[in-house]
């Protein structure tokens, strides 16, 4: 078992919290993604679960131990940074393998795992050359490879894409998850790109300014977001939010005198003939192939409606917006907090401590 228990976790520096008294839990094999803006204390936090750090409250258990005071090489686990951290002057199977030289486990053993990692990755014709010699997606699979190789129950990734291109991050997303899967590792995964939060995670973890704003399974946060802050925030475009008195007349049930704000889906707008629902005026059009995107202007209020590819508009054109009741979320004016779900199969949103 390798579950990993995060306990009223606080980290400050120079008198700021960085970390904020956050609990949560990635259950064993479960792929958790810490997800946020820089800044909100996401690799802070996976750097003290590492044992990189020291925390200044709370607690962290791994596999059932308390780890929280810990060296890193006691915790059982492997990492990979996100500047891959291979040596230049190193082959690949010398990196795959340094740590375990340096642990002293014998060459019969060292070699074995070295050939099942490299034909898990597909590194097994590119073992003699040197990291120089290699593309990008080819260095982040030899990172993988020394994970691997460590046996860890555990795996700590540090937004490990960042410095891909988009069509290898997409790749590579793919590569990752099915690895965890195949190996039924229990991983951490820090990134500020909502897409890969969406598409990898078991379960996510919205944090901000040191604080968890939400946790829960990716269509958790997606379909109920626990504030106006985790509705932007996931999904692109993002969820549009507008004052609840200018989305007077969107669906039945915005009365004018609303307070606070509504937040609607840009696939969940219906684009009509004038006379159906908002009044708006078509600013701008991005057309994507099977969808289109439609910047629209009503009375002052932005909106982006989602539309099929093949939809036919014009820049200036009047045109009607509305949604379904149920497709509408509320959140206070003062705090941003969710008020209500309006009918649309929302259950209270799961908010960690530290929340």
């Amino acid at each position: 078992m390798a579950e990993i228990v995060v306990d009223n976790l606080t980290k400050v520096w120079s008198g700021s919290p960085a970390v904020d008294g956050i609990s949560f839990t990635c259950a064993s094999g479960e792929f958790t993604v810490l997800l946020g803006p820089s800044g909100c204390g996401k690799s802070t936090t996976l750097r003290l679960i590492a044992g990189l750090e020291q925390p200044s409250a709370g607690a962290i258990a791994i596999g059932g131990r308390d780890v929280t005071r810990r060296s890193p090489a006691e915790r059982g686990i492997a990492m990979v940074f996100q500047s891959y951290a291979l040596f230049p002057h190193l082959s690949v199977a010398e990196n795959i393998l340094f740590g375990l030289k340096v642990r002293r486990v014998p060459r019969a053993e060292r070699d074995e795992r070295l050939k099942r990692a490299a034909q898990t990755l597909g590194l097994t014709q590119l073992l003699d050359r040197k990291p120089a010699a290699l593309s990008g997606g080819q260095r982040q699979r030899v990172a993988l490879g020394r994970a691997i190789v460590a046996d860890a129950a555990v795996c700590l990734m540090d937004e490990p894409l960042s410095n891909l291109d988009a069509q290898l991050r997409q790749e590579m997303r793919a590569e990752i998850r099915g690895l965890q899967r195949r190996l039924g590792m229990t991983m951490i995964y820090v990134t500020h790109d909502q897409v890969e939060a969406m598409t990898m995670s078991d379960r996510v973890v919205l944090m901000r300014d040191g604080r968890i704003e939400q946790q829960g399974t990716p269509a958790e946060l997606y379909d109920c977001p626990a504030s106006g802050f985790a509705a932007r925030f996931l999904g692109t475009p993002p969820m549009n939010l507008l004052p609840a008195a200018a989305g007077a007349g969107l669906a039945p049930d915005v009365p004018a005198a609303a307070e606070g704000s509504i937040g609607v889906r840009p696939e969940r707008l219906r684009v009509d003939a004038p006379g159906h629902g908002l009044t708006a005026t078509v600013e701008a059009i991005e057309y994507l192939g099977a969808d289109t995107l439609l910047t629209l202007d009503a009375a002052g209020a932005k909106l982006i409606a989602r539309t099929d590819g093949h939809a036919r508009h014009r820049i200036g054109e009047a045109v009607g917006v509305s949604c379904a009741a149920g497709d509408l979320h509320f959140f206070d004016a003062g705090s941003g907090r969710r008020v209500e779900a309006n009918g649309n199969g929302c259950n209270a949103p799961e908010r960690g401590e530290g929340a």
